[in-house]
């Protein structure tokens, strides 16, 4: 049995399938890093990893079905090739409600259990509406955050068994991201996305936040018992490990956001599939 590996994470936008991104441009187009939904020419839908910007007006299918996007134009699938037009692209939130979106879930059942009740405009990163700050108080992030600094962000993830097997210990190390900006670890676990009773996906560890230096570097670590439950136990083995930048410079507890899919969370870094199953953990 395996009992540690290295990862190397993936620049993104996106979060689930819908919204399609996590992250708009100035137009209120969706600005997509991930997983592309296409029509396969046989009459079902494609998924491959490339980018895009994408129509907040793609159609919608119930959850857990998919539909292709209605693309505005393509991006180069590969960062390094976009244009310096691309490059430039000024990144916002999501307006609320969201839009494009048919993930039935609630972030923060405690903290606050109507988002979906809330209507907030579309912010540029830069402008984003941080609760009770006042510009005496020196806010970090003034400058525009253009798709080419989010694109420079790189990650790895070292995953190690620890305790015997019944536990494990993540350990991340960035670069290149945000710079003097709050980001936090969440965990995708196997359920959180099943149509017929998602659960809720929570985060790698609490607390589960780091601050990036002037440089755009950080490090984060946390260690989670019986992440891996044996397949076919019922267990609910976490699959993914998303790094989120928090617009709104919060942390929520036990909750990843309160509104989560780009409303106040913004997935940058993760694995591009379900992953993991070299690992296999007990419960003590």
């Amino acid at each position: 049995m395996t009992q540690s590996r290295t990862f190397q994470l993936s620049l993104t936008t996106q979060g689930p399938a819908y919204p399609p991104s996590e992250v708009m441009d100035g137009n209120g187009d969706f600005v997509v890093i991930g997983r592309i939904n296409r029509d396969n020419g046989a009459g079902g839908v494609s998924q491959t990893w490339g980018s895009a910007i994408v129509s907040a007006d793609s159609p919608l299918p119930k959850f857990g079905e998919h539909q292709p996007y209605e693309i505005v134009r393509e991006l180069p699938d590969h960062p390094a090739q976009f244009s310096p037009a691309d490059n430039e692209i000024v990144l916002h939130t999501l307006p609320l409600p969201l839009p494009c979106n048919n993930y039935p879930m609630v972030f923060a059942p405690e903290q606050c259990p109507d988002a979906h009740l809330v209507n907030r405009p579309s912010y540029p990163f830069h402008e984003v509406a941080v609760p009770d700050l006042r510009a005496q108080d020196g806010p970090k992030v003034t400058e525009p955050v253009t798709l080419g600094k989010w694109a420079e962000a790189r990650g790895e993830l070292e995953v190690r068994l620890v305790d015997g097997g019944t536990a494990a210990e993540f350990t991340c190390d960035f670069s290149g991201m945000l710079p003097n900006s709050l980001y936090t670890v969440m965990s995708l676990r196997e359920h959180d996305l099943d149509p017929d009773g998602p659960t809720r996906p929570g985060p790698l560890g609490v607390p589960n936040a780091f601050v990036t230096d002037q440089d755009g570097k950080g490090r984060y670590r946390a260690v989670l018992p019986d992440p891996f439950p044996a397949p076919g136990t019922g267990g609910n083995r976490i699959v993914n490990v998303i790094v989120l930048w928090m617009s709104y410079q919060q942390n929520y507890g036990g909750a990843i956001g309160w509104f989560g899919l780009g409303g106040d969370i913004h997935a940058q870094l993760k694995l591009q599939g379900p992953s993991f199953m070299e690992f296999v953990t007990t419960a003590k």
